[in-house]
């Protein structure tokens, strides 16, 4: 029995090993390939057409206005008024009647001042996989600039290395804390998710009709 134990923590420990390194080996891949693609200073990124300003929910579950989500309509407005990009679509989940994060962003870019003319949605943007992917398939972009927080921005980059498309990033701010903490967390995970995707092949939800951008 002691050794059937010894035999069963073993494994348990070389499992234990093996997820730990598969995490660590995954963050370090896509921070490899995303390094000097992401920018913090409006004044030295670069000029793309098209930003590719990935959802989140407004509100988190305590009722009050989630800081990723404001922080990054922050960011797409000012390179638009920087000129540094010049149309913005707005990539979120759309999946049921009561919930609609492209139509939320745009309504709050609206609010900020930018033309309604620069803003097209992608209603299947349900995950970041999926957004990336249909910029290209649907929206027909090849080169954007994506818009949300560093670490997210990595994880985008790489799958947009992956599907051939030229992206950069734009940092929107940060933040802090235990709440900051817990997304990095699940951002690790995200991240082996995505080899995981690549392995077995996984393909958007929904990909639909071409969506011209001028």
């Amino acid at each position: 029995m002691k050794r059937f134990f010894r035999r069963m923590l073993r494994v348990a420990l070389a499992a234990i090993l093996l997820v730990l390194g598969c995490i660590i080996y995954c963050n370090w891949r896509v921070e490899s390939l995303a390094k000097g693609r992401t920018y913090t200073d409006i004044n030295a990124i670069p000029h793309r057409r098209v930003g590719l300003l990935l959802g989140t929910s407004k509100y988190g579950t305590n009722g009050v206005v989630n800081r990723y989500y404001r922080y990054r309509i922050d960011a797409a407005a000012r390179l638009i008024r920087a000129g540094k990009i010049d149309y913005i679509v707005a990539s979120g989940d759309n999946g049921k009647d009561w919930y609609n994060e492209p139509g939320t962003m745009r309504a709050d870019l609206i609010a900020a001042g930018i033309d309604s003319s620069r803003i097209f949605l992608d209603y299947a943007g349900f995950r970041t996989f999926d957004s990336m992917i249909r910029l290209r398939e649907v929206f027909s972009q090849y080169q954007a600039t994506v818009i949300s927080q560093k670490f997210h921005n990595e994880r985008a980059l790489y799958i947009a290395q992956r599907e051939g498309i030229d992206a950069i990033g734009f940092n929107a701010a940060d933040i802090r804390g235990e709440a900051s903490f817990k997304t990095r967390m699940r951002e690790r995970l995200a991240r082996v998710k995505v080899f995981v995707d690549y392995v077995i092949g996984t393909k958007p939800r929904f990909l639909g009709p071409k969506v011209a951008i001028p």
